[in-house]
């Protein structure tokens, strides 16, 4: 047996034990709790896809603007990758707390509301 394939093995163990106990759920869910469901998951794609495509740009405009300011000064080079690093760094964390919030508002209580 070959690494790759316990490793499989061993995922998809974990994702049968981590399902379990979506079978033991009712099965009925109400008219509005399904609409309700529909917009949550239309207000998450929508929060995830706008703040990856803002952070996105804002990477690329801080990219562009530190590589024409270590052209235009080679000695600064050190402090300005520092700066575009830490930009980086806190736009891509912005996106990772997007992401947390859809994720929130998927797995909401759904019997009881939020």
């Amino acid at each position: 047996m070959t690494k790759k394939s316990k490793a499989f093995g061993l995922l998809l163990f974990f994702l049968l034990i981590a399902g379990a106990p979506l079978l033991a759920q009712e099965g009925t869910l109400t008219e509005s709790k399904v609409s309700l469901y529909k917009l949550a998951i239309i207000v998450s794609g929508a929060i995830i896809t706008l703040t990856a495509a803002a952070g996105a740009f804002c990477q690329a405009k801080a990219l562009s603007a530190a590589c024409e300011g270590i052209s235009r000064n080679p000695q600064a080079a050190p402090h300005i990758r520092f700066l575009l690093l830490l930009g980086l760094i806190l736009i891509e964390t912005l996106v990772i707390y997007a992401l947390l919030v859809t994720f929130i508002i998927l797995m909401g209580k759904w019997r009881g509301g939020f």
